[in-house]
């Protein structure tokens, strides 16, 4: 099937086609005609199943009729944090070039002023973190009765997050003649209820198994010692075809450690991390797309929602605290329909991390050989306090804590507490706080503000 099938329009065709794609995946052949026909819909799907384009591009069409109000945006579409609303704010940006559409973003770190300048002169695309779209709210900078078409993106991340109060009170402020449409990679029993409290009669589609990973991407696991693991990582980097690779690390200290390390062994490699600069994370993302970086070292601020084509390997330099992260770190290869290969370094105390791992996808992960440990080898245990992963920046005045409470402004992840490790089992640090970045601190994108693409 090709796009023409789904009744898209000749500007969107173009667009898309444009863009390199020729065929709509899965997620998207299901979706896209349900959308058209302003039908609710619940969409789970993994990382990489081409989302986003599936509400975004009907979206566009819909949309191209009628025109937005001063402070009354025409649709809205909520995202957990900042680099997903920017992520789809891009993708309206590339698909909706040939339409006069007008869009603004929401999100912490930048200032009120240029937010307000936008929705004062209407916009027909709002995408908003939860905190910050609440905070206009209530400046009366905004109205959200006129709002025709809802999307609620990565609600399991909401979930994660504790943001699922947010965005029922966000529902709640909306017009009850919307289309609602979400998207999760989970059916958790909150996002659940969530869906049959606002949503009508939505249409489920499922286009895999919930915490699936992608048949396309070959995973292992390389058993190692805890002093064997950079040498082991630049062995695979180097016996591996590898064209462009992301590794995970679960500390932002092992992070800049590991990309300057490789760096001095003639790798081309870069960082990103939470401690990071917005501007300067940009940056890298883009020196990465351009291939100017071959290696990107990352905590998992990059796991989720970023869209970087043609990744042929993930290695996980540290294995992810979290079983569902690994999913999402693992999912930025293997992406529209080509393979990929996810490899992940193993010590003897990550044992119980790998089982929660397996245990969650549902299949046993490959096992591939062994490094020999040096003698000695053994994981030194950490410093009380120090280089913890969640952010060094006090969280701002007003934040709350999880279970309903909110993190306002820049959308920061509340710590979650972590039970005690089973007895003997090695200590676990806390983990970062994803895509919590301190703040928007680069120049002004144009979508920051109302664009007009005509």
């Amino acid at each position: 099937m090709s796009f023409h099938a789904l009744g898209l329009s000749d500007e969107l065709l173009a667009a898309v086609e444009d863009s390199g794609y020729t065929e709509p995946t899965p997620i998207q052949r299901q979706a896209i005609p349900l959308v058209l026909m302003g039908r609710d819909i619940i969409g789970v799907a993994q990382t990489g199943t081409g989302k986003t384009a599936s509400f975004v591009l009907p979206m566009i069409d819909i949309l191209a009729h009628g025109r937005g109000r001063a402070r009354m945006p025409r649709s809205l579409i909520i995202a957990p944090t900042r680099e997903l609303a920017d992520q789809v704010a891009q993708n309206f940006l590339k698909y909706g070039k040939n339409h006069n559409l007008s869009m603004a973003l929401l999100i912490g770190g930048v200032s009120f002023g240029d937010q307000d300048k936008a929705l004062e002169k209407g916009v027909d695309v709002l995408i908003a973190t939860p905190g910050r779209l609440l905070d206009q709210f209530e400046r009366g900078k905004i109205l959200l009765s006129g709002v025709d078409i809802l999307v609620i993106d990565e609600a399991d991340r909401m979930l994660d997050m504790g943001f699922i109060p947010d965005v029922e009170r966000i529902c709640s402020l909306l017009g009850p003649n919307r289309q609602s449409l979400l998207f999760s990679a989970t059916m958790a029993p909150p996002i659940k209820k969530l869906a049959d409290r606002f949503l009508k009669e939505p249409r489920m589609i499922e286009v895999a198994r919930q915490s699936s990973t992608n048949a396309n991407i070959a995973q292992s696991l390389l058993m190692t010692g805890p002093r064997e693991k950079k040498q082991a990582l630049r062995e695979l980097l180097r016996a591996e075809e590898v064209t462009s690779a992301i590794v995970f690390c679960n500390r932002k200290r092992d992070v800049k450690e590991l990309a300057e390390s490789l760096k001095r062994d003639g790798f081309r490699a870069g960082q990103i991390h939470g401690d990071m600069e917005q501007r300067d994370r940009l940056s890298t993302l883009e020196d990465f797309k351009a291939d100017r970086i071959s290696i990107l070292v990352a905590s998992d601020v990059a796991a989720r929602g970023l869209d970087i084509k043609g990744v042929s390997h993930v290695f996980n330099f540290d294995v992810p605290f979290n079983a569902e992260d690994y999913v999402h770190r693992i999912g930025r290869t293997g992406r529209a329909g080509k393979t990929g290969i996810a490899v992940t370094l193993v010590t003897s105390a990550d044992a119980e991390l790998v089982t929660d791992i397996e245990k969650l996808i549902g299949a046993r992960v490959e096992r591939r050989g062994t490094v020999p440990q040096q003698d000695g080898g053994g994981a030194k245990s950490a410093d009380k306090g120090a280089d913890r992963d969640a952010d060094k920046d006090a969280r701002p005045a007003g934040s709350r804590a999880r279970g309903g409470k909110r993190a306002r402004g820049d959308d920061r992840k509340p710590e979650a507490p972590r039970a005690d490790p089973a007895p003997k089992a090695a200590p676990r640090p806390a983990r970062e706080e994803e895509f919590d970045d301190g703040g928007w601190n680069g120049p002004l994108p144009d979508f920051l503000s109302v664009s007009a693409r005509g």
